[in-house]
């Protein structure tokens, strides 16, 4: 875990691939539990610390996640969330592909299984699907792979993953939506670039940035 903002109300980290948001079915240690530890230690708390979850973002997934410090914070934070108004901004890298454009709006309807854990994407609207909008131009290009930013419009369940396999460019590394083979480190290479908001009591604007994982392919793209 890399803390990489901080102040009174709020709190940022860069996640790895190999870290969860909130507990699950695994048993391992949350970040927002390890979060708990490190402002304990860090402020020398002896009672209990206050820490939100404001958003998830899979497990497999890298980049930025924002928790709350204060529950005035993680009420306001989550009211933003829920309207839209936190900006995220991911990356992704998929295979060079000559059918896939230069940039699009692409517009799915998403139906959620959840035995399998995943969705699926309709070209129209189907019973029990939901209206899934993102937007992504490709920024970079190396020998193998394209760069892709993406601008999520809504928030479905893997939304990124599965919208991006329906026109034939899952994400590197991502098994479950057809991507030949995994990464060494077991995640997915899509990142969580950055975020921008209005802060919720300070009502500064807010923009912060996550490194890219550590590898030879993601650093050379951030150069």
């Amino acid at each position: 875990m890399e803390v990489i903002y901080e102040d009174n109300h709020i709190i940022a980290v860069s996640k790895t691939c190999n870290e969860i948001v909130q507990g699950d079915k695994t048993g391992d240690k949350p970040l927002s539990e390890i979060l708990k530890d490190y402002l304990k230690e860090k402020y020398n708390k002896p009672g209990n610390v206050f820490v939100g979850v404001t958003h998830r973002l899979d497990r497999p997934t890298s980049g930025i996640v924002l928790f709350a410090k204060t529950s005035k914070a993680l009420t306001r934070l989550n009211e933003m969330f829920r309207k839209g108004e936190v900006k995220k901004t991911y990356w992704a890298l998929v295979k060079n592909n000559d059918r896939i454009a230069p940039e699009a709006e692409l517009e799915h309807f998403l139906v959620r299984n959840e035995k399998q854990n995943k969705s699926f994407a309709h070209d129209k609207e189907v019973p029990n699907s939901k209206k899934a909008i993102l937007h992504y131009k490709i920024i970079g290009r190396s020998d193998n792979y394209s760069l892709l930013e993406i601008d999520l419009k809504t928030g479905r369940h893997h939304q990124i993953r599965c919208q991006l396999s329906k026109i034939g460019a899952p994400i590197k590394g991502d098994l479950k939506y057809g991507f030949d083979r995994s990464n060494p480190d077991g995640g997915i290479s899509l990142h969580a670039r950055c975020v921008r908001f209005t802060h919720p009591v300070s009502k500064e604007e807010i923009y912060i940035e996550a490194p890219v994982p550590n590898d030879n392919l993601w650093r050379s793209f951030e150069k």
